[in-house]
């Protein structure tokens, strides 16, 4: 047997008036439980479903009980019986069990237990019962047995109990002999006295007994059916809150046993209907009011929508404006880079002819170089004529006038080298600046060559993106148009899912009136 613990020995107190619910297989898996089953035995519902149902068995229910439970229901007859349930924290609950089996082809299919919230006495009674049950087990002396959920004595202390479980038909028969016997009685007594006085005492005896007979068939016959009958109305009526009070001892007590158990499964099916039906009437409610903000809220996307495709609308043309913006901008960065290249050849050609005048510059300043030789030799070839003429006297007087001829001849040729060399350096470092300042434009422009070729190559890049974009854009585009006939298709599914509801809701409430009309207080 399973043996759950650990246990707390805390009490869980049922609500007044619940009704715990659930159905089991034969094997004893559960496959159903209401919500007040699963609240008590603080599982969830998903832990308790399609578990064996002694997931909730205390280890203080003694093995007798559950025995005889499985012997009463496997015969087909309903058991009743106080249960101490433990809850999945250790705590405990106590019930009223009732289990009744779902017959098919003479055997039961499935089991039905609806349980009540006992009152303080029942549960007095039943930890008593469990002492004693424990005690005898213990002792080994076997002197109460449970059966059919009700204690009964064993061997001869039985007999009485025998007795009240005699059949209706026993019971008619051991009354019609009866009055049969007291009616011969006299006449066994009274032999040989006068007859009149005979038949006198056979008629007392005789109405005696029946009277007594009919004394036993009113309160065992007459007010069951009563009562039995009166609960049948009142269940034809669909009155569940109907109460039945019978002992099991009578002949009819099992028959209001039976009645009773219909009614208490019956209203234990109503209830849980009426609350399952209470609550889809709620939800459906809520459907119908978040299907109205849906719609709200799906209008207004679809306006959203309807603003944002046309802000991309006009993004896209946008971006194809600039596309092309950028496309004549590429033309025309590529048509300065051409020119810029062409700049820069030109440069490269007056920095090679500025190099040229250069080296002729440095030319020209060694043939002035040669020249202020030539005037300086001219004028010591002067000097030494003069010196000769002088040496000559009258003879060298006409070669002394051409010595000194030639040698201010010298002197301004070397006067005008020296104001050409002058002129020839002036030139020079212009040149040689000129030259620096071509060489650092040539830098430059070779610079700005580079940075507009790469210009051009990343408007290149940035033409072939916006196009990729304006196509993009274009997608979105008609993404977003899409979007906008699926929301307001979205729009009209929810208008007629709030339609639907609509239709959930009265359907709904017709269910909740009908089930109404079952009166269970």
């Amino acid at each position: 047997m399973r043996i759950n613990l650990p246990v707390t020995q805390q009490e869980y107190v049922l609500d007044d008036g619940v009704i715990l619910v659930s159905t089991t297989d034969t094997k004893g898996i559960i496959t159903h439980c209401n919500h007040a089953f699963v609240q008590a035995s603080g599982f969830d519902y998903e832990e308790l479903l399609g578990q064996p149902h002694d997931i909730v068995r205390h280890p203080d229910v003694p093995p007798e009980a559950f025995r005889d439970l499985w012997a009463t229901i496997g015969r087909g007859r309903s058991w009743s019986s106080m249960v101490k349930n433990r809850r999945k924290n250790g705590d405990h609950y106590w019930v009223l069990a009732n289990v009744t089996p779902v017959m098919e082809g003479g055997k039961p299919r499935a089991y039905m237990s609806v349980r009540l919230k006992p009152t303080r006495e029942q549960i007095k009674a039943a930890e008593a019962a469990y002492a004693l049950l424990d005690a005898q087990r213990l002792s080994g002396k076997v002197t109460l047995k449970l059966h059919a959920g009700g204690i009964r004595k064993v061997g001869w202390r039985d007999w009485p109990g025998r007795l009240h479980r005699l059949k209706l038909s026993q019971r008619l028969s051991a009354g019609l002999l009866l009055i049969l016997l007291l009616t011969l009685l006299p006449a066994w007594v009274l032999i040989g006295q006068d007859a009149r006085a005979v038949a006198a005492a056979q008629l007392v005896t005789g109405l005696l007994s029946m009277g007594i007979f009919w004394t036993w068939s009113q309160r065992a016959l007459v007010r069951p059916l009563a009562q039995t009958t009166t609960m049948a109305n009142e269940l034809a009526g669909c009155n569940l809150n109907g109460q039945i009070e019978y002992d099991t001892t009578t002949p009819l007590g099992a028959l209001m046993r039976s009645l009773w158990l219909g009614n208490l499964n019956m209203r234990a099916i109503v209830a849980d209907v009426r609350t399952e039906v209470k609550g889809a009437n709620e939800a459906a409610q809520e459907i119908h009011k978040s299907s109205l903000e849906l719609s709200s809220h799906t209008e207004t996307q679809a306006g959203e929508v309807e603003k944002t495709s046309a802000a991309v609308s006009d993004i896209a043309d946008t971006v194809k404006r600039t596309a092309d913006t950028a496309h004549d901008l590429s033309d025309l960065s590529t048509n300065a880079s051409t020119m810029a290249t062409e700049g820069a050849q030109a440069i490269d050609r007056v920095s090679v002819s500025m190099h040229a005048i250069e080296a002729s510059s440095d030319r020209i300043t060694e043939i002035i170089e040669v020249i202020e030789q030539l005037a300086f030799q001219t004028n010591l070839l002067a000097l030494n004529a003069a010196v000769e003429a002088a040496h000559a006297g009258d003879q060298g007087r006409g070669f002394a006038v051409v010595a000194a001829e030639v040698r201010a001849l010298a002197r301004c040729s070397s006067e005008a080298a020296q104001q050409i060399r002058q002129l020839i350096q002036h030139s020079v470092e212009q040149v040689s600046q000129g030259t620096q300042t071509v060489d650092v434009a040539a830098n430059t422009i070779r610079t700005a060559v580079s940075a507009v070729q790469e210009v051009t190559s990343r408007l290149g890049e940035i033409t072939l993106a916006t196009q990729d974009e304006s196509v993009g854009v274009l997608q979105i585009s008609e993404a977003m148009h899409q979007l906008d006939v699926v929301t307001q298709q979205n729009a009209d599914l929810a208008l007629q899912a709030s339609a639907d509801c609509e239709g959930l809701t009265a359907r709904a409430d017709t269910l909740v009136r009908a089930v109404q009309i079952f009166r269970m207080y």
